[in-house]
């Protein structure tokens, strides 16, 4: 069983924040600490700030490993004017670089199944260039695969996700991939360049 720590917790929240946030955090709790604690406990009063320095750690550490945006919008502006064939055999060539079973899927909103260690996720990826998403194709997508028994729903999107589908995504196991997760997907192939 794979723990998932909650969205709306405080170290979620600041993983998501960027990183100086959160040292910020832990300096001032870690110096509370050790101005207030009496000599004998202040070592363990400047601890009090030390999860918050290790989030920033995390988080800084995320930040590195993102795609510039000026690789993103390469990325973006390369997707956009492949036609579909081309487009979904670079969406099938980076599953299968991130070590999925792809198969291919030819009816309804599901465009692709991949499976890795035991897990199935269904795909849809046709409706990639749509200037905005709203929460149809994510449902149409989540009923076909709960007919498909998946685990995982994908929708890949490059245009505006509406606020509407983003929340129905959150609740029903779907994935939007879009911008910097896209550009991560795809790796350096087709026209992406490199930060």
């Amino acid at each position: 069983m794979k723990l998932k720590m909650a969205e709306k917790s405080l170290f979620a929240v600041l993983l998501r924040s960027p990183w100086w946030i959160s040292l910020a955090i832990g300096i001032a709790l870690g110096g509370a600490g050790w101005a207030l604690f009496p000599e004998a406990y202040r070592i363990a009063g400047a601890g009090a700030g030390l999860p918050f320095v290790v989030i920033a750690a995390i988080a800084a550490w995320r930040a590195l490993q993102a795609p510039s945006a000026k690789r993103v919008e390469t990325t973006v502006q390369a997707v956009s004017t492949m036609s579909w064939p081309e487009f979904a055999s670079a969406i099938e060539d980076a599953f299968r670089r991130d070590g999925h079973d792809v198969k291919r899927v030819e009816s309804g909103p599901v465009d692709f199944e991949i499976t890795k260690a035991g897990r199935t996720a269904v795909v849809g990826a046709r409706r990639w260039k749509v200037a905005r998403t709203g929460v149809e194709p994510l449902r149409a997508l989540h009923t076909a695969g709960e007919a498909r028994e998946a685990s995982e729903c994908i929708h890949i999107a490059i245009g505006e996700v509406t606020p509407s589908a983003r929340e129905f995504a959150a609740k029903h196991r779907t994935r939007v991939l879009g911008g910097p997760d896209l550009v991560k997907l795809l790796g350096a192939q087709r026209g992406a360049s490199k930060r």
